[in-house]
């Protein structure tokens, strides 16, 4: 029954014990119709041997008994420290006895016989006691439990807490200032704010730090450089304070100020997200590689070079500058020379050019230059020829020593053109004169050059016979899991198998078909050769594997894009989740509120979206967040560069970073080496795609690879063979 009573919770619970049998079943009835639950022994031992199994609010002891008297229940329950009130009943009325009953620790005692109201009394006094010492005892814990709490939420804070006097010096900081800044917090209390703070955030300090309001009135998110302790490095920090003031100052009005007892605030440290912030920012507006503005920022450079130049009735020319044996160096001494040689002709540009000047990488191995506020156009000419003869001095590169020349294109405003585009596409045209030509020189734009050059329109004339003969191939490479290499999907990449050139690249053509329009066309034999193929492997057993495809601006801008797609998966029995549509992020910026719908159109029919090229163009934190986007690929000049250049490194790490923060799934493209693998694994990069594990294959030879693996051949094993 007291087992059930403490279950329960029920409270005035009382344990008689007495060698009477008369006596302890009379006691029992009369406190039971008393409204007291009731348990009795008949001896100490017994006493004892329920208390080590029940809890009691009060006992009412004899003091005499065979064995075990009360003075032994009285040391017992001392000694173990039992909360319960000892009431002795006894028959013994010896004042020495009743001295040390209670000397022991008894309650109270009561002679027998006992008039019943009195001992009533006696014991409804001992339960009202022992009532409020439980109360006291609950709250202590409560009390003790929510202090610890409150510390232990203090003292773990990733944040600063803190606490400064009226002359603003701190008087409590918690321990995360030594893991955030350095400083031991015994160093810091009773030290003026200002030992920690940086000389260009002294001014916003001062009220951070004094802040003198509350409520909706306090300083809130101001970001402040505080400094490290030792060091020259500064943190950053989000600072929030209030003033602490009495409760009765009517919340840190004005008229209160006289209270005012110091300062309370918490500091988080925002340095990393605002570095990463700031790399996002700088990545928006230039090229990684070369660290110069990128097509963006030179476009956006050039829209205010016209307007001053119209409105001043000045001159200026647009350069356009490719460097001619690029291809050479990157098909030979691999992409990571290609790359160092990129940047080594990028700083040597940039320290020829006059205050004002913009270079710009535009795109792979080309250049643009902004030559604002020229007298004439043979200045142009003049800066043309130092290009040139800067190029001619070999690049040393390590133990290599590399030769490139140029081929420049000149557009002069506004001869050549009066806005932006038009400047860019003269300069573009006169470039291509220059190659034409052979290269390795410069040519200013001339009404002449406005017919579609030779080149141009021969790739297109038989870019439209090779879609009538049946010229263009689908081409695979393997997409494997990072992990256990186990292949997870295809890239869909188109070739073309010219009639006497051989096979042309998607670089050499895709751009002419977006310009004339026969992307279309292009596309759709991708889509449709894709998903036939697909349905193949899947019919042969291989089912958990996707292709991803991608989508030009032109194709997503067309007003059937979701139904082709779906008449296409359809046609073939495919289901929408063996499907990946890659587009690049200036097909999302051109148009977003239309691509938007088209995307999550496409989404919920269980189709995935990736971002192919990821990093090499806006790379906007506001459209991951925004589109229904499942994938990013890390392009491969940013691979290739991984424990080359440190750049670059940081910027793969940021867009990890930045995926498995927004739950995206990863592809990183062009991975060639165990090393950059290894780097790629250990960031958590999910999917890998390169020559490490097989370049882009025919459908037939794509169809014998995975037969050789499901009879238990590996994905490198096969790369090997």
């Amino acid at each position: 029954m007291s087992a059930v009573m403490i279950e329960q919770g029920l409270e005035r619970n009382i344990l008689i014990v007495d060698d009477e049998p008369l006596q302890r079943e009379s006691l029992k009835q009369m406190l039971e119709l008393s409204g007291y639950q009731v348990e009795t022994a008949d001896s100490g031992e017994v006493a004892i041997g329920m208390l080590q199994h029940y809890g009691f609010d009060l006992l009412l002891l004899d003091l005499n008994m065979p064995g075990m008297g009360g003075f032994g229940v009285i040391d017992y329950v001392m000694e173990h420290r039992i909360p319960s009130k000892i009431l002795v009943v006894s028959g013994d009325a010896n004042f020495e006895t009743a001295r040390e009953a209670l000397g022991k620790g008894a309650y109270d005692f009561v002679k027998k016989p006992y008039a019943p109201d009195e001992l009533l009394t006696t014991i409804g006094n001992a339960a009202s006691k022992k009532e409020l010492e439980d109360a006291n005892d609950s709250m202590r814990q409560k009390l003790s439990e929510s202090e610890y709490l409150h510390r232990f939420i203090v003292d773990h804070s990733p944040d600063i807490v803190f606490m400064l006097d009226t002359d603003g010096r701190f008087t409590f900081l918690n321990d995360t200032v030594y893991q955030a800044l350095g400083f031991n917090k015994t160093e810091l209390i009773g030290a003026h704010y200002s030992k920690i703070v940086s000389n260009q955030s002294k001014d916003q300090a001062k009220y951070v730090f004094t802040e003198r309001r509350s409520d909706d009135r306090k300083s809130s998110n101001v970001e402040l450089k505080l400094k490290c302790r030792g060091e020259s490095e500064y943190r950053y920090f989000d600072m929030t304070s209030m003033a602490i003031l009495p409760q009765e100052s009517n919340r840190g009005d004005a008229s209160y100020q006289g209270t005012y007892q110091g300062t309370y605030g918490v500091a988080r440290d925002v340095t990393e997200k605002k570095n990463a912030q700031e790399l996002i920012n700088f990545q928006s507006y230039h090229d990684l590689l070369t660290k110069l503005p990128n097509r963006a920022l030179m476009e956006d450079r050039l829209g205010i070079a016209i307007t001053q130049a119209r409105r001043n009735k000045q001159s200026l020319a647009v350069m356009f500058l490719d460097l001619d044996r690029f291809k050479w160096v990157n098909d030979t001494m691999g992409h990571a020379m290609g790359d160092r040689l990129l940047q080594a002709v990028g700083q040597r540009l940039e320290n020829m050019l006059r205050k004002g000047d913009t270079l710009a990488r535009f795109g792979g191995d080309e250049f643009a230059l902004i030559l604002p506020q020229i007298t004439r156009a043979e200045d142009a000419g003049t800066i043309a020829e130092k290009i040139l003869g800067e190029l001619k001095d070999p690049f040393k590169l390590d133990e290599h020593e590399l030769h490139v020349s140029g081929s420049i294109g000149i557009a002069v405003y506004p001869e050549a053109g009066s806005t932006m585009e038009s400047l860019i596409k003269s300069a573009d045209m006169a470039m291509y004169c220059v190659k034409d030509h052979g290269k390795n020189g410069y040519e200013f734009f001339n009404e002449s050059m406005s017919e579609i050059s030779t080149s141009r329109l021969t790739i297109e004339r038989d870019l439209r016979k090779a879609l009538v003969n049946d010229e263009l191939r689908v081409c695979y490479q393997p997409q494997v899991n990072a992990t256990t290499e186990k292949i997870v999907g295809f890239e869909a990449l188109v070739r073309w198998q010219h009639a006497e050139n051989g096979l042309i690249f998607p670089n050499e053509f895709i751009p002419v078909a977006e310009e004339t329009g026969l992307i279309l066309e292009v596309g759709n034999f991708v889509l449709e050769t894709a998903c036939r193929d697909l349905a193949a492997w899947r019919s042969d057993g291989v089912e958990k594997i996707r292709v991803s495809i991608n989508f030009s601006a032109p194709q997503v801008e067309q007003d059937d894009f979701i139904e082709r797609i779906v008449d296409t998966l359809q046609r073939h029995n495919l289901p929408g989740d063996c499907l990946e549509v890659e587009i690049t992020e200036s097909i999302i910026m051109n148009d977003m509120s239309q691509v938007v719908q088209k995307l999550r159109k496409l989404t919920a029919l269980g189709i995935k979206i990736a971002i192919d090229d990821f990093g090499t163009g806006y790379s906007s934190l506001s459209y991951l967040q925004q589109f229904p986007i499942n994938t990013l690929k890390i392009d491969k000049s940013f691979v290739g560069s991984i424990n080359v250049n440190q750049g670059a490194t940081s910027i793969v790490d940021a867009i990890v970073a930045m995926a498995h923060g927004l739950k995206l799934n990863l592809i990183a493209e062009g991975v060639e080496t165990d090393p950059q693998l290894e780097y790629l694994k250990s960031l958590g990069c999910a999917e890998i795609q390169g020559w490490l594990f097989g370049k882009a294959e025919s459908a037939q030879m794509t169809s014998e690879m995975l037969d050789r693996i499901r009879r238990g051949g590996c994905i490198r094993g096969d790369v090997a063979a």
